[in-house]
């Protein structure tokens, strides 16, 4: 369970107790054709593109759980042994025509899709990103999208803000900036849409992430935790639950939204390098759990001959400087950035990927 509490100005990774939803803030804003999409909770539906994947799935089951009702595209349709209770309607993200026809009757659209492996990543991006526009503008949905820190350069650190300059250096950086203001040029036609900045995402249902692909390693007991950064460069954290539940509770105020938002969620901030090995090993019970600094080298060799293992390593540049999210906007409209303490947080991810050990000797995962 998430259990939300006040967030403070900064957070350091140590064990805290669960804390309390603090009320939300007044705050006053625009937005476009309010009027049109102002129904009530039990019939607000969102489009969630990306359902299977974990920010996508997360914000469903947090925008579920406010009562929306979820409306899920894939490629195949419904998954096998899906007991979500969304309803799946087969479509493809690159499909303009099934995108619009899916979005019928929607207020929200989650954009939350990548090419399978990242193959094609650069070309593919922004064409789906404006049949989701498109979806919106026939529909007059909101579309919510999870934004990076690709988008910034070193003019920009330490502490980035939303009014922070923009100027990537990495070609992954300049076509999330490109991603970005198709949202801002739409935006002064009417689109509404909502950006949500997060650090490296974790959570029992990561889908892809640093986390579960190179941290760890899902369905085996933690022999040795693989870390990309280096000691004493900070890093940002988004616990994917706490994620998705941000985006369902600004949602709420969708009346007092501009129409183009964005705010920064801070997460977790491990200030040195060392809060999530150190949080790992608290949970698992073990102050000596191995680290090992992850083989970057394997990732530059490969790049020339591997289109994902090339956009990876692309990113390196962004464990070797400490880059820190700035929640105040984000604080100020809602009264408190939803955050589940750091050990709670961890064990359920561990639990989740396979990676505790029972009692027994085998592994937990969760059901």
């Amino acid at each position: 369970m998430v259990s939300p509490c006040a967030t403070p100005p900064r957070r350091s990774f140590a064990p805290e107790p669960a804390g309390l939803d603090a009320p939300f803030a007044s705050d006053s804003g625009t937005a476009c054709r309010e009027e049109e999409n102002m129904t009530a909770p039990h019939t607000r539906t969102a489009l969630v593109l990306g359902a299977t994947g974990g920010i996508g799935g997360e914000t469903a089951a947090a925008l579920a759980r406010h009562g929306w009702t979820i409306r899920a595209l894939s490629r195949g349709g419904k998954p096998a042994h899906d007991s979500s209770g969304w309803e799946w309607v087969q479509g493809d993200s690159m499909d303009r025509d099934s995108i619009v026809r899916a979005a019928q009757g929607v207020q929200a659209i989650m954009h939350a899709v990548n090419p399978p492996g990242y193959r094609g990543w650069s070309q593919l991006v922004l064409p789906m990103i404006e049949n989701t526009v498109e979806a919106a503008r026939v529909s007059g949905a909101r579309i919510l999208l999870p934004g990076t820190i690709y988008n910034y350069g070193q003019d920009a650190y330490p502490v980035l803000r939303e009014d922070s300059p923009q100027r990537a250096t990495t070609h992954k950086g300049k076509v999330r900036i490109a991603l970005e203001q198709k949202l801002e040029e739409a935006a002064r036609e009417g689109v509404r849409s909502l950006i949500l900045r997060f650090g490296d995402f974790f959570g029992p249902n990561p889908g892809n992430s640093w986390f579960s692909q190179g941290m760890v390693r899902p369905g085996q007991p933690l022999r040795s935790v693989t870390y990309p950064g280096k000691p004493g460069v900070g890093h940002t954290w988004a616990y994917l639950p706490d994620a998705g539940e941000a985006f369902a509770r600004v949602l709420e105020r969708d009346a007092d939204l501009d129409t183009f938002a964005r705010f920064h969620f801070q997460g977790y901030w491990d200030a040195d390098g060392t809060g999530m090995v150190e949080t790992i090993r608290r949970v698992v019970g073990n102050p000596r759990l191995p680290v090992r600094p992850l083989p970057w080298f394997v990732f530059r060799v490969a790049a020339p001959f591997n289109e994902t293992m090339r956009e990876l390593y692309a990113v390196r540049p962004l464990w070797e400087h400490s880059i820190e999210l700035d929640n105040t906007r984000l604080v100020a409209f809602l009264g408190a950035e939803p955050h589940t303490p750091w050990d709670e947080a961890m064990g359920t991810t561990l639990r989740g990927l396979g990676c505790l050990t029972t009692p027994e000797g085998g592994t937990r995962s969760a059901v």
